[in-house]
């Protein structure tokens, strides 16, 4: 387990990077920091086709994506703790269902496989599923959004009546696809409890989204991390560098600026991204 960790260490040194690269990836993070500042949109359904783009391999912008997704979240889970606008018990059955399901999910891929080429097609695949599901998602944000406006209390109806097992259940499909892809934690998420709880708040949506996916993203990182050593420390450090500063500008500057045409672009370049991994 640790010696793929240290070799992974290893391989990095010796490839070392040129001040060009170092630069481009800086940028890259913050890009994609000013996108999810703007938008709400971004993390790994941007991020991990970005870096595939530059030529990481798969397992590589997956496993290094879901801990920098775990950072950059981990500073709104306090924000909106103390705005107290966290339904924690929701978390608790979203994470009683995707933390053990993410567990799974990478020992599996580290006890089945014996190198990351042999499960190459099922990343590709997860992840062009996760970001066509991320792309109609948005696309559709307006329209579940007035349908939750419409019903603004508790009814009888299924979702009422079950809501604590399909979140449970919900959470067990997070955990599996996000590890394989690191999309689905943040829109994908959001947008199902957002059918599951018409009457919630759209900011306690988004707090309550943000503190599940940290532990997450968390633990299906450490899982690539420790049990299949797809985590790049030094890709890490130069997204985190770009993107910290660049989500907190593009929060301010999202006063100004209209997010749904932003959101739109996004969502439509996603869902052809996602076709492309998904079907070639």
């Amino acid at each position: 387990m640790l010696a793929r960790v240290i070799s992974s260490i290893y391989a990095l040194s010796d490839s070392a990077p040129t001040m060009t690269d170092i630069l481009l990836y800086i940028a890259s993070g913050a890009a994609v920091g000013l996108a999810i500042g703007l938008t709400g949109v971004g993390g790994g359904s941007l991020m991990t086709p970005l870096l595939i783009l530059f030529g990481f391999p798969y397992n590589v912008a997956i496993g290094t994506d879901l801990l920098y997704a775990a950072i950059t979240k981990a500073g709104g889970v306090a924000s909106h703790n103390k705005q107290k606008t966290i339904q924690w018990r929701t978390v608790r059955m979203l994470a009683l269902g995707s933390v053990p399901a993410s567990v799974l999910t990478a020992l599996l891929l580290n006890q089945v496989f014996n190198d990351s080429s042999e499960y190459e097609s099922i990343l590709t695949r997860s992840l062009g599923v996760m970001l066509v599901l991320t792309a109609t998602v948005i696309l559709l944000n307006g329209r579940l959004r007035r349908s939750a406006a419409v019903k603004t209390v508790p009814g009888d109806g299924f979702f009422d009546r079950h809501t604590d097992a399909i979140i449970f259940l919900v959470g067990i499909f997070l955990g599996v696809f996000v590890t394989l892809s690191s999309v689905g934690a943040g829109a994908f998420c959001a947008a199902v409890l957002m059918v599951l709880y018409p009457h919630m708040p759209a900011l306690k949506i988004v707090g309550t989204d943000i503190a599940h996916a940290v532990p997450l993203t968390l633990v299906a990182g450490l899982g690539h991390l420790f049990w299949l050593g797809n985590v790049d420390f030094m890709l890490l450090g130069c997204l985190l560098l770009g993107s910290l500063p660049a989500i907190h500008f593009g929060t301010r500057l999202a006063r100004r600026i209209p997010s749904n045409i932003l959101q739109t672009a996004i969502a439509t370049l996603l869902l052809g991204m996602g076709i492309k991994f998904a079907v070639f």
